[in-house]
């Protein structure tokens, strides 16, 4: 299928400003300093989201209103889009190593399967019609399976890549939301419940799912992190809130964000120095801040150009140093976070 390749705006080159956050009730971070962040504009509008990068010059990324698959090409400035006939509503998707992506058909009930060299479309369905809306994917280890959620439907799934069979595990506490996922260093899924104040992990080899509980009863965790000790770093939408999870001390520990309970903390990524990236989404501009898990302290606020409306997922590709994310307001963002 051939696609034509669309020119495109570049929005807000740099920013360059230091940021001295007031907020009544908290006291500003330490420091502020800013980072680069440009903004694409995407030509073809959808609900542009849930980047993926498989290189510094190749950025996958679905139009969830849309209907397509796309690339960015950053060195040329250049689009590629693939429609997706059936309208699956695709909600995110993650590129293997051989280049094959794959996609949550989030209205369909299915994973999709892109090979961009031959085009073609393979689609895995739910094995029951109750897990109806896959939500977001995640490779293990060596890519043999994917690990994903279904945010309605209230499992979280495992696709046998190699087998294209599904298991599917109920989350015991209704309207649980599974949301976010991430795999920990040892392989095991963590998943953050947004319509509850619970975390969850799976045992990879028995499909056990356990529960853990935010000791705040009305928190509510969208996105999660896992950094390389094994801790579980989630943001509290609602509460505006940097969490914690310890496994091996079973402690949960919180710091709040800048913008406090106005701050509503969605999009989230780990680079490789340790430190989280989050998305303030309840201000206008969204805030891209920094945390340093090592130091437990804010380290930068930088206004996202464009205003954003919300970044509701992000990416780091550690060998250029760069967060990508997408935003409600049609553009395609990368936030230069590389330490020199």
């Amino acid at each position: 299928m051939h696609s034509k390749k669309a020119a495109v705006t570049r929005l807000g080159i740099s920013i360059a400003i230091f940021i001295c956050l007031s907020i009544s009730g908290l006291p500003a971070a330490d420091t502020m300093n800013p980072i680069k962040i440009e903004e694409w504009e995407v030509p073809y509008g959808g609900r542009a989201r849930d980047p993926f990068a498989v290189s510094e010059d190749e950025i996958w990324f679905v139009g969830q209103s849309g209907n397509y698959l796309a690339r960015f090409t950053p060195s040329t400035g250049t689009f590629f889009k693939r429609d997706l006939p059936d309208s699956p509503g695709p909600h995110n998707l993650i590129v293997d190593s051989d280049g094959i992506v794959w996609y949550a058909g989030n209205r369909k009930g299915y994973i999709g399967r892109y090979n961009p060299a031959s085009g073609k479309i393979e689609t895995i369905e739910m094995p029951d019609s109750g897990a109806r809306d896959p939500h977001t994917l995640v490779f293990d280890e060596g890519e043999r399976h994917i690990w994903f959620t279904v945010r309605g439907g209230n499992f979280v799934g495992r696709l046998n890549i190699a087998g294209r069979t599904v298991d599917l595990i109920e989350v015991p506490t209704s309207w649980a939301s599974p949301y976010g996922i991430k795999m920990a260093p040892d392989g095991t899924p963590w998943i953050v419940l947004l319509g509850t104040n619970k975390l969850a992990s799976v045992d990879p080899g028995t499909l056990k799912l356990t529960e853990y509980v935010i000791p705040a009863g009305d928190a509510r965790p969208r996105r999660l992190e896992v950094t390389r000790d094994g801790r579980i770093w989630y943001a509290d939408y609602r509460r505006g809130y940097l969490g914690r999870y310890d496994p091996k001390a079973r402690s949960f520990r919180e710091w709040a964000l800048p913008s406090g309970e106005r701050s509503r903390p969605y999009g989230m990524a780990l680079d490789e120095h340790g430190r989280i990236w989050v998305v303030e989404t309840g201000v206008s501009p969204n805030f891209f801040v920094g945390f340093d898990t090592r130091t437990e302290r804010v380290f930068s606020v930088t206004p996202i150009p464009s205003g954003a409306g919300a970044v509701r997922h992000m990416d780091y590709h550690a060998g250029s140093g760069a967060v990508w994310f997408g935003t409600d307001r049609n553009t395609l963002g990368r936030a230069l976070v590389k330490r020199e």
